[in-house]
């Protein structure tokens, strides 16, 4: 057997954005080794894309704002599938984790009495997110790997881990690969933090970077723990949809919190034209009202540009289905507009959108103080993964915790716009207490050598064979088929051809063929990614199939409406005892009576 390094550890943390950061804080905090692995550099996180914003209640700019609207909120973004105990503490802790990176040295933009200042946002009745221009992510990567650097923590960068490593029911440690030389590393750990991201490279258009494959979400999965949620993906509402170099960048929210409006190409501005029920009371129904929004005028309505994300994109896709779209098959974001509004517009909009402007300027050369933007939706966020205790953040298999968004809950069926980082906060401090205190109680275990080395044999196959598939073709296939097949709008008729066409994907991985050597080598790191996004594909597509309803980000074109009765459970995925994914219904938990009585309060 090729021979591997074996390191030790208390706690090991997978995934360096801002949740596997703050869980190796919080952990390295409680007195414990820790080591943290990334797929790619330290700093090159999915959580630098998160631009607007951070949701948290800290009332600076609306003194009406508390954690009991953000709570309501939350709820409501989510049509009530979310894990309410989550919700409520993450509503709850949101101020005290901005105002510790503030204290870690963040810089956040300021309201003239000095205080952090808060724009608005899809979904939050009040000015709720705290930034730093439309770089809050970066800022945010930044503050975390500065303060955490300092703290003892080992980093492991370009390391990809291949499996979970299991004694008994509990989960031990990792195995997996350096990405620069293919050399095999095991790590020994008493627990193991999941942070891993997202799913979005299972689309052709997504904003997510090529690492997130659904690693997390896979590595639990085939440990034996439980998925939920699977079905709720979130598209982005705005992408870049022209030049094709750049389609599916995305286009923050903060365009849209700053004023900018949708317009087709009759130069209509479309999103008047279908407005939930559910927010008719807080939505503005003329143009005025909406600017005043904007501008920060407390007796206004938000504009119809500002409701859910899921709402947003579908108006989008009825836009560009009915021949209303954009030359490049999206629609016009302006920004521009606010000219007429005020004099000195083109030197806001720098100064509020600064990465922006020059996003635009330098991808597709458009000033976007003086033109509108194309933008389309594209694969963002997944609000399912690992179902963890919303307390503590350890999923259904011992030693193993999940944060951020490979971990499910919060966010029911669809998330609110900013909620993505304080949620990696709130919950990868969790992670990495409760983390901490499990590896101080639990003794290292054992690592199975004829589990690695079946591990081993499978991942070198591919170097082996003499013919076989070219390993990006098959994922360029899985990511088109998935694209058309189980996207934002959705019927039973497609996806159950997605279930058969999965089933020829994952037959043609198993014979994929990569040439050369270990090292750099892309094509092998692409045939062990496949393994992780059939996986994924597979349960959204399970998932999808089985609710038989539209909620949230999950829109059947054969169930247009939300169903009572479906308004009562989440669905569960598990690996069967023949290998087989199943899923089962999960009656959601009565809320605590007390919180019945803020969300009817809010209402």
């Amino acid at each position: 057997m090729t021979s591997f390094d074996t390191l030790d550890y208390d706690v090991l943390v997978i995934g360096a954005g801002g949740a596997g950061l703050r869980a190796a804080i919080e952990a390295s905090a409680h007195g414990v080794s820790v080591g943290l692995i990334c797929k790619s550099l330290l700093g090159k996180a999915h959580t630098v894309m998160a631009e607007g914003g951070v949701a948290a209640a800290l009332s600076n700019v609306d003194e009406r704002d508390n954690w009991k609207v953000h709570f309501t909120d939350t709820m409501r973004g989510g049509q009530y599938l979310n894990n309410w105990r989550m919700a409520e503490l993450h509503a709850k802790e949101a101020p005290d984790r901005v105002r510790e990176l503030e204290a870690w040295g963040a810089l956040f933009d300021r309201t003239k009495d000095g205080k952090i200042l808060q724009r608005n946002f899809g979904g939050h009745k009040y000015p709720r997110l705290a930034h730093v221009g439309d770089r809050t992510g970066l800022e945010m990567i930044r503050t975390l790997q500065d303060h955490g650097i300092h703290l003892g923590m080992e980093v492991h960068m370009e390391f990809t881990v291949v499996t979970l490593l299991k004694d008994g029911g509990r989960v031990v440690g990792v195995f997996g690969y350096d990405r620069e030389r293919g050399r095999f590393k095991a790590f020994r750990a008493k627990a193991v933090v999941l942070a891993t991201g997202g799913v979005g490279r299972a689309y052709k258009i997504t904003s997510n970077s090529w690492e997130y494959t659904g690693d997390g979400h896979s590595l639990a999965y085939h440990a034996g723990a439980d998925l939920l949620d699977m079905e709720f993906l979130q598209f982005h509402p705005t992408g870049m949809v022209w030049p094709p170099s750049v389609r599916g960048i995305l286009v923050t929210e903060g365009v849209r919190g700053e004023g900018g409006i949708l317009l087709n190409k009759e130069g209509r501005r479309f999103m008047f034209d279908d407005i939930p029920d559910l927010y008719k009371n807080q939505t503005a129904d003329n143009e005025e009202e909406g600017w005043r929004y904007t501008q920060g005028d407390r007796n206004a309505r938000r504009p119809p540009e500002l409701l859910t994300r899921d709402h947003v994109a579908r108006c989008i896709v009825r836009e560009i289905k009915a021949g209303r779209g954009s030359p490049h098959g999206g629609v016009f974001l302006d920004i521009a507009w606010i000219k007429a509004k005020i004099p000195n517009a083109a030197d806001v909009i720098k100064k509020k959108l600064p990465s922006m402007y020059h996003q635009f300027k330098k991808l597709a050369d458009i000033d976007i103080t003086k033109e509108p933007m194309e933008v389309g939706p594209t694969t963002h966020y997944m609000m399912g993964g690992v179902k963890v205790d919303a307390d503590t953040q350890m999923s259904t298999v011992p030693g193993l915790f999940a944060a951020g968004e490979c971990a499910a809950g919060l966010h029911g069926a669809n998330r609110l716009g900013g909620n993505s980082l304080s949620d990696l906060l709130v919950f990868g401090k969790r992670a990495g207490e409760h983390a901490a205190i499990f590896a101080k109680e639990n003794k290292h275990g054992k690592i199975d050598e004829a589990q690695i080395k079946a591990v081993m044999n499978e991942a070198l196959a591919p170097f082996d064979r003499n013919d076989g598939e070219n390993p990006y073709q098959v994922q360029y296939d899985l990511q088109e088929m998935m694209q058309d097949l189980v996207g934002i709008v959705r019927n039973e008729e497609e996806m159950q051809k997605a279930t058969s066409e999965l089933k020829k994907l994952r037959e043609r991985a198993t014979k994929v063929r990569v040439v050369g050597n270990r090292e750099y080598n892309g094509g092998w790191h692409t045939a062990l990614d496949l393994q992780n996004l059939l996986t994924v594909s597979e349960a959204i597509t399970l998932a999808a199939l089985h609710r038989k309803e539209s909620r949230g980000a999950h829109f059947r074109e054969d169930f247009p409406n939300k169903d009572a009765e479906s308004g009562t459970f989440n669905l569960v995925i598990r690996k069967g005892a023949g290998g087989q994914m199943e899923i089962v219904r999960q009656p959601l938990l009565e809320v605590r009576p007390d919180l019945k009585e803020v969300i009817e309060e809010m209402k």
